[in-house]
């Protein structure tokens, strides 16, 4: 009999990434048998993404059972895998997070995983993360936990500096990089493989070849982004020509970690578009349901996306596999950056868990420049461990992004004010 698995989807009243994993459970079709629950606090939503989970599967014969609770430690009974993508009023908080340090002062690109909104979301969210990881332990000890929260690399620290849990940071953002390379290479992504290493939404590109012959690809990027259109991803290839390696995997996401992010783009994230296309996204699942609409044929096919459910059949199955990106605890992966810290490098699974590839030393320039933001992570992870005000005002003092010690004890005390219901000690 092949192996089958309970996989609970904690925020599965989350449209974009539960669709995601729909369709990757339906194109990989190896979960026959299994079971999904689906865990959100909305009962509205929750309801409408488990409606959408049985036709998608009923549809495309995946032979997936679908659960739906409100109830997370009951939903973690016999669990084999959890699969995180809870925020915590995420658009509303993110809003403060990103407009109070611009009335002080400073210049944040979007404020989520680096800079005064990453320290916030670090504080608010590792208490929630925790909860889950003590009902883990207690319930399904033999568990993998995969996060999709940001910020994923502070998590992920937090997790594996004080938890027994198993678990791994999972990001597409690997995928971004390639399509700006791919963009100005004129090269079709499926014929190009990159392996990087760093931290999450920062790390540098190692390989970048051709698919099909392995011929090395940097030769012709460096050509041809001489000429390129200038204003394109413009920090990432001042980044490339000063390092001399890719950066990944955004300017925007870049940007969160560098004093002159800015540069790239101070936008901010559009919360507004992104209401709106929630909005849509909600219309359109609805009508699915109701058969009012025809099902989406991408559905059917695989995502883009952060590669959960391959992580699954790898272990279930003993497949062997090659993951492009994990957050997992360094421990010499890379051995120019500190051993307890989170990075993000390829990796292998298979029935033994999650094995981290070393690509070896980044360039020396490179890796210090991750070290200023490794400083400022160790620290944001133990202010969120500890619920420690002390601690978040020395996590702002060592960001780079910051400028003004008395904007640092603005934003902090109004901050703090706006995400104290949600801070507390985890440990």
């Amino acid at each position: 009999m092949a192996n089958t698995t309970k996989i609970v989807l904690i925020g599965a009243g989350g449209a974009a990434f539960t669709v995601s994993l729909f369709q990757d459970l339906i194109a990989e079709g190896e979960l026959s048998g299994s079971t999904l629950t689906l865990v959100d606090t909305n009962a509205e939503a929750l309801d409408r993404m488990a409606r959408l989970a049985k036709l998608l599967f009923a549809e495309s014969g995946a032979g997936i059972t679908v659960e739906q609770t409100a109830d997370r430690r009951a939903a973690l009974d016999g669990a084999g895998f959890v699969v995180n993508t809870a925020a915590i009023d995420r658009n509303r908080l993110w809003r403060h997070d990103f407009a109070v340090p611009k009335k002080h002062g400073i210049r944040q690109t979007l404020g989520e995983n680096g800079g005064p909104g990453g320290l916030f979301f670090t504080l608010r969210t590792m208490p929630l993360l925790f909860d889950f990881a003590r009902d883990i332990a207690e319930i399904c000890p033999d568990a993998y936990l995969l996060n999709l929260s940001n910020p994923e690399s502070r998590l992920v620290l937090g997790l594996s500096r004080y938890t027994k849990i198993k678990s791994v940071g999972l990001c597409h953002g690997i995928f971004l990089a390639r399509w700006f390379i791919c963009q100005i290479l004129g090269m079709p992504e499926p014929e190009v493989e990159l392996l990087a290493a760093g931290l999450n939404h920062f790390q540098w590109v190692m390989h970048l070849r051709e698919k099909a012959t392995g011929r090395d690809l940097y030769p012709l990027l460096r050509e041809k982004e001489a000429a390129h259109d200038p204003g394109f991803t413009p920090l990432a290839r001042k980044l490339f020509r000063t390092f001399g390696v890719w950066p990944t995997c955004s300017d925007d996401h870049t940007g969160e970690y560098l004093s002159y992010g800015w540069e790239g783009g101070e936008h901010g994230f559009d919360f507004d578009g992104d209401e709106k296309g929630r909005d849509g996204f909600k219309t359109l699942i609805e009508d699915v349901i109701a058969r009012k609409q025809p099902i989406p044929p991408e559905w059917f096919q695989h995502s883009w996306g952060e590669r959960a459910v391959q992580i699954v059949g790898g272990i279930l199955h003993n497949r062997h596999r090659f993951i492009e990106s994990g957050i997992l605890p360094n421990r010499g992966v890379i051995p120019n950056l500190p051993d307890d810290l989170a990075v993000e490098v390829p990796m292998m699974v298979d029935a033994a868990g999650l094995h981290p590839i070393s690509l070896g030393p980044l360039p020396d320039g490179a890796a210090k420049l991750l070290m200023q933001q490794a400083s400022v992570q160790q620290v944001a992870t133990e202010a969120a461990i500890h619920g420690s005000k002390e601690l978040a005002m020395q996590a702002l003092l060592l960001d780079p992004v910051i400028n003004s010690t008395d904007a640092a004890k603005a934003i902090l005390d109004e901050l703090w004010e706006i995400n104290k219901p949600y801070i507390r000690p985890c440990v």
